[in-house]
């Protein structure tokens, strides 16, 4: 009798949700993973809610087809884009029993308890700024809390094209950092809220003041995830548990391996896949 393979579906736009992958994995090793980067077609931070909500829909689908009850959307811009209406819309008709969770209110839940003052900063890509996305979750969970944004459109570019450890990237880190500082200088606590900026640690802690705390989220996520399985067995029951993990893109399997042994932190071999075909 051959096994039921119902791996946890990890998607992202590029290699930014392998930085989330890791810290599930790391948390919760037994699981199958499947990981799909939809890197032909990244980024996704510029571009409409209609087109993100599209192409994350169309994953989540090639998702369910490879077996997955649950799909994590580990990427800010598709959670931000896409997520709501996925969850209200589709789920009810296509797939009632299945669940697609996001990464942004798991993050909302527990960022004000990093900040003494009260006062957040979020670094995101535009797309997520304009979502308003984290200003609205927080708020729910922190209404006392003060939370500032600062689109940061070249992070991204500068971590995909691998000049991380490059002087550019010092020069655009340290001139959003400084922006956001300017709006309001009581920010104690800054929120990585893009899966690609934990590559750019080293230059953001340099940039900030030492008393602000520089949270990325990948442990946040796992967390979350671990909690939630807890609390619905019935969910965690149908994902299986073998801690096997398939990477897929719908681009380059070459590029694709290099770039993403750098966000995941070890090497890794991918398959290559369409969407939306």
């Amino acid at each position: 009798m051959q096994v039921k393979q119902a791996p946890i579906g990890v998607f992202d736009s590029g290699y930014g949700g392998l930085t989330i992958l890791k810290e599930l994995v790391a948390a919760l090793p037994s699981y199958d993973y499947i990981y799909l980067g939809d890197n032909a077609r990244a980024p996704y931070g510029t571009r409409s809610f209609e087109t993100v909500y599209q192409y994350t829909w169309e994953a989540v689908q090639w998702f369910f087809e490879q077996g997955c009850e649950l799909v994590v959307l580990a990427c800010n811009t598709a959670s931000a884009k896409a997520l709501r209406n996925i969850q209200q819309k589709n789920l009810p008709v296509y797939a009632p029993h299945k669940r697609v969770l996001g990464v942004i209110r798991p993050t909302a839940e527990v960022i004000g308890n990093y900040s003494q003052t009260n006062h957040i900063g979020v670094l995101a890509t535009t797309g997520t700024v304009q979502s308003e996305s984290y200003l609205l979750e927080i708020h729910h969970f922190f209404p006392e809390a003060s939370v500032y944004q600062e689109a940061c459109p070249m992070w991204v570019p500068i971590v995909e094209n691998g000049e991380s450890d490059g002087p550019g990237a010092d020069y655009f880190v340290k001139k959003h950092i400084d922006h956001l500082l300017a709006t309001d200088p009581r920010i104690d606590t800054m929120l990585l809220a893009c899966t690609h900026y934990p590559l750019l640690i080293p230059k953001i802690s340099a940039a900030v003041p030492a008393h602000i705390q520089v949270v990325p989220q990948g442990s946040i996520v796992a967390s979350s995830l671990a909690d939630y399985l807890e609390r619905h067995p019935e969910i965690a029951e149908k994902c299986s548990t073998g801690g096997q993990i398939r990477f897929c893109t719908t681009d380059s399997t070459a590029d694709f391996d290099h770039n993403g042994a750098i966000f995941f932190g070890k090497p890794l071999k991918s398959e290559h896949i369409l969407l939306g075909h």
